[in-house]
């Protein structure tokens, strides 16, 4: 009997420290390992290569912009190249879903986001906030150069660009301004003599080399690697817009200058002509966008941009420039569609092409076609009289946006180079 009991208790003893052992795995397995962080790498609230400094620092952004309302959105093009590549992947993506960091932790000096200006409503408060949170910022500032026209108010100065480091890595936030034409511009980040040069490596910067221009991009909420990040709602369009977004500016102190040795003419007819003339840069513009063909001011409608910031009164017409790489075969059915008929022909596509259309009010739309050879450019001309025709040669020249007459449009970035070779030596009364 006394041996039965014995049994009896030895197996109630092994049945009791068996169940306890397994209560403590269990305990330690859903309880211990979860709240001190040990539990396996598949389990939830666990991503693989999310403490990277590039992705923390991104995220104590966000929560900083966020918490003051600030509407930032993602211009880095490196990342936007990767978001571009894996499209549908982020646009199915939810609120920390990610399994892994795929974007915000790849290296990388800089992240840059972008601002709209006017929809920053406590500027101030933000930068004293972004230091309370650690971040080490530097504001650069300059004139606004929407102002330069008006002499009381051309020293005002906007924000252009801040950077911001955590640990690490850096924060650009460049900073949007809105221009006549519906577009937004950016400007040129100068290091001043009180900068440390080696805060950041500046000269990496993707931004600010030279002020930009871009279309107004519509924006979307995406996630990206377990952020709530807003991008441009068509990434591939604004990053083809970045290596061609270089912006200058129109000479407004110079065109004072013209203004006062020869008086604006301010006739009747001269105001006519400017507003038939603006709004058949505009008609041709729309049309040509329409088309995907990009031009640029040329000849007297490029040396008025230049000389005078505004359309020459006694030119009578509107001239523009198209490389014939551009040229598209339905370019003149598009503009008798936009109720502007073909005047004149000139040449042929392979060479010498040259066309005019017929606006409202006499004003006619030339348009020249240029070439490319190895060492310069060329447009032709035909006298039509005789039909003897000219070769016009200019330096190889790039473009770059402006604003003239509230539109945002192409010149040439060597504008006095290719203004000369044009009309000859430039001087104040050159027409």
């Amino acid at each position: 009997m006394s041996r039965i009991n014995k049994n009896v208790i030895l197996a109630l003893l092994t049945l009791t420290s068996s169940a306890f052992l397994l209560f403590q795995l269990y305990y330690y397995k859903h309880y211990l390992s979860a709240k001190n962080g040990a539990g396996l790498s598949k389990s939830k609230g666990s991503r693989i290569g999310f403490d990277g400094t590039q992705w923390r620092t991104v995220k104590k952004f966000i929560m900083l912009t966020s918490s003051q309302n600030v509407p930032v959105f993602l211009i880095d093009p490196l990342i936007l190249e990767l978001i571009n590549k894996n499209f549908e992947q982020v646009k199915n993506a939810s609120h920390g879903s990610a399994s892994e960091c795929k974007f915000f932790c790849v290296p990388r000096d800089f992240t840059a986001f972008a601002l709209q200006y006017h929809l920053w409503k406590n500027e101030e408060s933000w930068f004293r906030i972004a230091e309370n949170m650690g971040f080490q910022c530097v504001k650069f500032e300059s004139k606004d150069p929407r102002l330069d026209g008006i002499d009381s108010l051309s020293g005002t100065e906007i924000p252009l660009h801040y950077i911001c480091t955590l640990a690490s890595h850096a924060v650009h936030l460049v900073v949007f301004h809105e221009r006549s034409g519906n577009y937004l511009w950016h400007g040129h980040l100068r290091l001043k003599g009180h900068i440390d040069r080696k805060f950041v490596p500046f000269r990496k910067l993707q931004f600010g080399r030279y002020p930009g221009a871009f279309d107004r991009p519509e924006l979307q909420q995406v996630t990206i690697d377990g952020l709530e990040v807003l991008i441009p709602k068509d990434p591939m369009h604004f990053l083809e817009e970045i290596p061609h977004s270089r912006f200058i500016e129109c000479r407004y102190k110079e065109a004072r200058a013209f203004f006062q040795q020869y008086l604006d003419d301010n006739t009747v007819e001269a105001m006519a002509f400017r507003k038939s003339a603006k709004e058949l840069l505009q008609l041709a513009a729309k049309t040509l966008k329409k088309l995907g063909v990009r031009f640029w001011l040329s000849s007297g409608t490029c040396l008025g941009w230049y000389r005078q910031c505004g359309i020459i009164p006694y030119s009578k017409d509107v001239d523009l420039g198209i490389f014939i790489q551009d040229y598209k075969s339905d370019i003149i059915s598009a503009f008798q569609d936009a109720g502007l008929p073909l005047k004149h022909k000139f040449g042929k596509v392979e060479d010498s092409l040259e066309l005019s259309f017929q606006g409202k009010d006499d004003v006619k739309l030339d348009i020249f076609f240029f070439y490319e050879e190895t060492d310069y450019m060329w447009n032709g001309g035909t006298q039509a009289k005789t039909g003897k025709k000219f070769k016009y040669l200019f330096p190889k020249f790039t473009l770059c946006w402006t604003e003239f007459v509230d539109m945002k449009v192409r010149v040439p970035c060597e504008t006095i180079e290719y203004i000369e070779a044009n009309y000859g030596l430039l001087t104040c009364g050159s027409s």
